[in-house]
């Protein structure tokens, strides 16, 4: 096989009338004692390349070793299709068996699987139609969030995974360390000596980069991150990963509606790049997991998201003679179900909230004069809720140093951030949006769990 093998989404693009190389995996082979097809996959495409072998030419026990998941290189002609679906085929001229899979054993036949058999299975997953097409998605998505920031001009910044500040003052951080568990170092009081840790202090896993990312817009204008992020919350919800990737951009000087400017274009920008790019993955799903997939991403790409106060939807979710779970009342952190209503019901369009009320919002956004609010956005998507959440930051020094006050914060590993309000300090504005969150809306997939590879989740960490 001195051929070189071609991908069979470029094979599936190619001319009729030549000898080719296809290697891949078998999703079924059928027939009759005379011919088999086989249905050859190997990941470039939701789509098979169908290779069509007169079983005479071949030995009775290579073809009994070709079953569902064995792994082949095929050698053929590329030919005309006479079947529906695909416009060329190969006729088998060579088959060598890569790999063979036991089809007493192995667990992806030809039926449907739920997606918790096929959590379980998580190292054979990305071989299921579903699967590849998400991952290929994701790809593509990760790809267009750095061309986009890319072609603004902003600096990727890459900040700390290992940090010893908690940017959110939630509290939910894996701890990272070095010691000995079963025998600690203890001061005289009796308290952990975090002195004798690998870093000297108290470290964990970050919960968000935005602290670090807005030094970097503090130098270099507008940055953004991208990577993973760890909240040790006990969510067992389809909407919380423990491991999960954010993309955060900070910006000097940008004012609250620069930032909802900002966020809208990307959203938009990040949907329609799906629709162009990933139209044969997004019909499968569409066809498979969710009929209104398609007409659902055209729709957040043609409208402009309503923009209205925090204070202004508690007032229609009060007058909405709805029946929430969860009581609605001023001052209130909103539900999904909340923030689906007003998306969904109300308006039938992305909704961007501003101005929530100080105390439920985190230390480092911007007060309102009023007191009472801050300058916060959340974008709010249909079927998932909050997608973005950002905010105007505090730049003045006094009234961070009083927030952080205010809150009780233990700020000894805060110092840095404060110090950006004492030299040189600037408006500024950035926004998060959960990586995963967008691929639960862009796939039309309904747990978080299955738009990631590997999931990690509370009394889970296989693979």
């Amino acid at each position: 096989m001195g051929k070189r093998h071609i991908r069979i989404a470029e094979l599936l693009q190619e001319a009729p009338g030549q000898s080719v190389v296809a290697k891949g995996w078998v999703r079924t082979k059928r027939g009759n004692k005379n011919i088999a097809f086989i249905a050859l996959n190997d990941g470039s495409t939701i789509n098979n390349i169908q290779v069509v072998c007169e079983v005479a030419n071949f030995p009775e026990e290579l073809m009994k070793s070709i079953t569902t998941g064995a792994c082949l290189a095929v050698t053929g002609d590329l030919v005309e299709s006479m079947g529906s679906g695909q416009k060329v085929e190969i006729q088998a001229k060579e088959i060598v068996v890569y790999g063979t899979a036991d089809s007493e054993t192995y667990p992806l036949q030809k039926k449907g699987h739920s997606m918790e058999f096929l959590r379980e299975i998580g190292h054979l997953r990305p071989r299921t139609n579903t699967f590849g097409a998400v991952l290929r998605i994701r790809h593509a998505m990760a790809f267009a969030i750095h061309k986009f920031f890319n072609d603004k001009g902003f600096v990727y910044l890459h900040t700390p995974l290992i940090t010893a500040s908690d940017a959110e003052g939630a509290g939910a951080m894996f701890q990272v360390t070095t010691m000995d568990l079963d025998n600690l170092p203890r001061t005289e009081e009796g308290k952990i000596d975090y002195k004798e840790d690998f870093f000297g202090k108290r470290t964990s896993l970050t919960v968000s980069g935005q602290l670090e990312g807005e030094l970097g817009a503090m130098a270099l204008g507008n940055i953004y991150t991208f990577g993973p992020t760890f909240r040790a919350e006990n969510s067992n919800t389809p909407r919380h990963l423990a491991e999960f990737w954010m993309i955060e951009p900070e910006m000097a000087f940008y004012e609250i509606e620069d930032n909802m400017d900002l966020a809208e274009e990307f959203i938009k920008y990040l949907v329609q790049y799906a629709l162009d790019n990933c139209m044969d993955d997004l019909t499968f799903l569409n066809n498979m997991i969710d009929k209104e997939l398609i007409s659902r991403l055209q729709s957040v790409v043609g409208t402009e998201f309503v923009r209205l106060t925090y204070t202004e939807g508690v007032k229609i979710l009060e007058a909405s003679g709805e029946k929430f779970d969860y009581p609605v009342a001023w001052g209130i952190d909103l539900q999904s179900e909340h923030e689906r209503y007003l998306v969904e019901k109300h308006f039938g369009k992305p909704v961007i909230l501003t101005d929530y009320p100080k105390d439920i919002k985190a230390f480092y956004m911007k007060q309102n004069e009023d007191g009472k609010t801050v300058r916060a956005m959340d974008v709010l998507f249909p079927k998932i809720g909050e997608i973005i959440g950002g905010s105007q930051r505090e730049e003045s020094y006094e009234k961070l140093t009083n927030r952080i006050k205010e809150l009780d914060m233990d700020d000894t590993n805060l110092w840095w951030y404060v110090d950006t309000r004492r030299f040189g300090t600037a408006p500024h504005s950035g926004f998060g949006l959960g990586f995963e969150r967008l691929l639960l809306f862009v796939t039309g997939m309904a747990n978080i769990r299955d738009v990631i590879p590997f999931p990690r989740t509370p009394k889970t960490a296989e693979f």
